[in-house]
């Protein structure tokens, strides 16, 4: 199986740390806890981390925590001030740079076009009608050329 996150799950040695991450990914982690939770030395955690998840493992409890993130900006209310504490960072500017490193946009860009992007039922896509631009007017069907 390829290095990835369904690698990484199934390995036994690398699940315990992974089940510490994402239980409390607002916690400063270190890799020597992480490490001694997976019964290792720091030095072949790590390696074995990365040729199995693909990523190091303090960057990848830096990417579940911008993808909690992301969920919490699309789906919720919260502030970006309570996201970045529950996500273990000690200002909202050090998570607002963190999360434009990784996403490459800002917390509040990511949340305007996501809602900006959730459709009503009725303005992007119509069972009767078809669909519909985001300015409301039909899209034309695109012209059949034998010439194509």
């Amino acid at each position: 199986m390829p290095s990835g996150w369904l690698r990484a799950i199934s390995d036994e040695r690398i699940t315990p740390a992974l089940r510490l991450m994402h239980g409390d990914p607002g916690r400063a982690w270190t890799l020597q806890e992480l490490a001694k939770a997976s019964a290792m030395s720091r030095t072949t955690f790590a390696v074995r981390f990365k040729s199995v998840a693909g990523v190091a493992p303090l960057a990848y409890l830096v990417e579940w925590r911008m993808r909690l993130a992301q969920r919490s900006l699309r789906e919720e209310g919260t502030s970006i001030s309570e996201i970045a504490t529950s996500l273990g960072y000690t200002s909202e500017s050090a998570f607002s740079n963190a999360f434009k490193r990784v996403t490459g946009t800002a917390p509040r860009d990511y949340r305007n076009a996501a809602r900006n992007l959730q459709p009503t039922s009725h303005d992007v896509f119509e069972l009767e009608t078809g669909p519909r631009t985001m300015a409301g007017r039909r899209v034309p069907p695109r012209a059949s050329s034998h010439s194509e």
